[in-house]
């Protein structure tokens, strides 16, 4: 079970989207510095998946690096953000099944 409460759409389209915004709501929260470089690194790629101007093998690429980076990132420190973290996972890994 994930630890979060949000819904993680089905629409690849649409879990690209949330991907970025979740990664996107990690930025003003209080999140430690060493974290928070994996967060950045990662909401960047997401938001270079989010183009509209990507194709799919390229999206997934992207997809797959953001990924890899926050399951290299530590705790957050934060409730919230590690709920959009958990989030963010969810999109990935819905996206990339």
């Amino acid at each position: 079970m994930s630890s979060h409460s949000f819904s993680i759409p089905s629409d690849t389209d649409a879990a690209v989207a949330a991907l970025y915004e979740h990664l996107r709501e990690t930025g003003g929260r209080p999140v430690t510095p060493a974290t928070n470089r994996w967060l950045g690194e990662a909401e960047a790629v997401a938001r270079d998946a989010a183009s509209d101007s990507i194709g799919p093998d390229a999206r997934a690429k992207r997809v797959e690096q953001a990924l890899m980076l926050l399951e290299s990132a530590d705790a957050t420190g934060d409730k919230t953000a590690d709920e959009h973290v958990a989030a963010a996972i969810d999109c990935c890994q819905q996206i990339l099944s």
